[in-house]
């Protein structure tokens, strides 16, 4: 016997296309989807403005500890320790009277005078045994810096 034909009834053909259960679905998962990636999204900022807030940008340093020793008469010994965030190729140095990131060849040769470490109208010199250098100002004032091993 061969099938019949199905009959439709009047509420069949008048009625809207119906949208799929999977369609819907889909639909759902799609808008909670974005929800999610916006809420990472927010809270990758928030981590990022706290994780990064005691890195330096690259290229820069800045003085981490500054110590003054006043007791001899006529001599201020001042010991600084900085913390930089230097390029490729570059090292901590000091470039006019400030902590800096300089060409890491001066700091290998000992030609300290190259990183120009004194403000602008000093003298540099470097000292005799190359240990470091002094800034000779225009009255006459000599201010001596010298490395320590620790940091060559």
């Amino acid at each position: 016997m061969a099938p019949s034909p199905r009959i439709r009834s009047k509420k069949d053909v008048n009625a809207l296309p119906s949208m799929s259960s999977t369609f819907w679905a889909i639909m759902i998962l799609a808008s909670l989807l974005i929800a999610y990636c916006n809420l990472v999204s927010s809270v990758m900022e928030i981590l990022d403005l706290t994780m990064f807030q005691g890195q330096l940008a690259a290229g820069t340093c800045e003085i981490v500890t500054l110590d003054r020793d006043s007791s001899q008469p006529r001599r201020t010994i001042a010991r600084q320790t900085a913390r930089c965030a230097c390029k490729k190729g570059q090292i901590a140095g000091t470039t006019r009277a400030r902590p800096a990131c300089v060409d890491a060849r001066i700091i290998k040769t000992k030609q300290w005078c190259e990183m120009l470490p004194c403000l602008e109208g000093e003298g540099c010199d470097l000292l005799i045994n190359r240990s470091g250098w002094t800034c000779t100002q225009p009255g006459g004032r000599i201010k001596t810096t010298t490395m320590t091993e620790a940091i060559l």
